[in-house]
């Protein structure tokens, strides 16, 4: 019998050379792709695999697990924070809901998020946070996948009253992302975005950043983030969310707060806000005058 730590791939390795033909098809399969399977039912597996449930079962009990949930649960060790909103997702659709429903259950999330970031704050963060944005060189925006346009956001925000803010996120991809971030010196300012769920890329980045001497403002959801203990000062936003796995609501509020903060600091954010819209009158549309 395994023992109850050992890991599914680990179950599958000891018992490979008693494994049936229909088994090591099974087998085979969890290997190759084991976080979709820790999405399926038993009848999704079976079928994916071309077999009976009845096999799929007894599958599952020569890896020593007396049931299909037992397997799933073991399988998914590890992809907890990936597999949380699609079980969400899979726990909610069993559930009669109209349109305006989920609209109205969606926008109280949002709601929630706020309040829950609005207590949180950190006056102390909040203050190094503003200060570290006005006393910066040069300020580098770092964020990939949906942050990457959160980061897209921020960049335009503060390039307002800051003289260089620069987007690491660029066509280039990571490796350009990598080259920029080795040109950092101590008195540039990285702001790494960084949310559920969480990508490797951005927390080497940061971690590089680091070693050059910059320092980094984290902008993420919770202390154990792994971007927050490598950085100097870090804002919280609570980003949980019922059908996805974060919400950039709460992320975008906690970046608009930063910068209107930053605003409201800065020595010369009215003659900047006023070029800015001088800059852009030629574009807007304006009221047609009323001629007698």
């Amino acid at each position: 019998m395994n023992p109850p730590s050992s890991s599914v791939v680990e179950r599958i390795a000891e018992t490979l050379p008693a494994l049936s033909d229909a088994h090591r098809r099974l087998a085979d399969y969890v290997l190759a792709k084991p976080f979709k399977v820790a999405l399926m039912s038993i009848d999704e597996f079976a079928n994916a695999c071309e077999v009976s449930n009845a096999t799929a079962n007894r599958f599952v009990r020569k890896l020593g697990l007396p049931g299909y949930p037992q397997f799933r649960a073991l399988l998914a060790q590890g992809f907890e924070d990936a597999l949380a909103p699609v079980e969400r997702l899979r726990f909610e659709r069993t559930r009669a809901a109209s349109a305006a429903d989920v609209f109205a259950a969606s926008l109280y999330e949002d709601q929630r998020n706020f309040e829950l970031t609005r207590a949180s704050l950190s006056a102390d963060q909040c203050e190094k946070a503003v200060q570290a944005v006005l006393d910066a060189r040069r300020i580098s925006v770092l964020g990939f996948g949906a942050s990457g346009y959160l980061a897209g956001l921020l960049q335009r925000n503060l390039a307002v009253y800051c003289d260089t803010v620069e987007n690491l996120a660029t066509i280039g991809g990571v490796s350009e992302a990598a080259r920029q971030t080795s040109r950092l010196r101590t008195g540039d300012l990285v702001i790494a975005i960084c949310f559920p769920r969480y990508l490797a890329d951005t927390v080497t980045l940061v971690k590089a950043a680091r070693d050059t001497g910059a320092s980094v403002l984290a902008l993420t959801d919770k202390p154990t983030s792994p971007i927050a203990a490598c950085a100097d000062i870090c804002l919280f936003a609570h980003s949980e969310r019922q059908y996805l796995s974060n919400s950039e609501t709460s992320a975008l509020g906690l970046i608009e707060a930063l910068c209107a903060a930053v605003a409201h600091r800065s020595a010369n954010s009215l003659d900047a806000v006023a070029k800015v819209t001088e800059s852009v009158m030629p574009w807007l549309t304006h009221k047609e005058e009323k001629h007698d």
